[in-house]
């Protein structure tokens, strides 16, 4: 388990509203020096608490979806979360608790796109259901 103190967890914080801020203006939110943002970071980077750098966007006319995934034995929940992420337009997997086994969210230009990735994650080997909803506003 990796150990955050309080500053770990503000430069998170601030590098989540903006990634892009500078180390100097990073030191200067935090009040440390430069090179101790810059070690903080390393260390983060290495502990793979921070995975990447990466920004939010949304498209006009996008189509956004969440599918739930119900799976069944003997495929194994993380097996059947690895083939899924390789399909084109899903943006992330997640394994979660309650009746379902994934979380999906996709993102296409169109339905249609959105139609065929459900229909590639039904053919998964181990997927015994899904449950589609469509995301029609986001907020931040």
């Amino acid at each position: 388990m990796v150990e955050l103190d309080q500053i770990d967890l503000q430069l998170l914080k601030l590098l989540k509203e903006n990634a892009r801020m500078s180390y100097a203006r990073l030191a200067e939110e935090l009040g440390i020096s430069e090179s101790a943002v810059r070690k903080r970071l390393k260390k983060l980077r290495k502990m793979n608490v921070i995975r990447k750098f990466t920004i939010e966007y949304e498209l006009v006319n996008e189509v956004r979806a969440a599918v739930l995934v119900k799976t069944a034995p003997p495929k194994p929940v993380p097996e059947v979360s690895k083939e899924i992420i390789k399909i084109e337009g899903v943006e992330v997997v997640y394994e979660i608790t309650g009746e379902n086994d994934i979380l999906v969210l996709l993102r296409a230009p169109s339905i249609d796109i959105i139609n065929r990735c459900i229909d590639k994650i039904r053919s998964v080997p181990g997927v015994s259901g899904t449950n589609t909803m469509i995301i029609l506003r986001a907020w931040r």
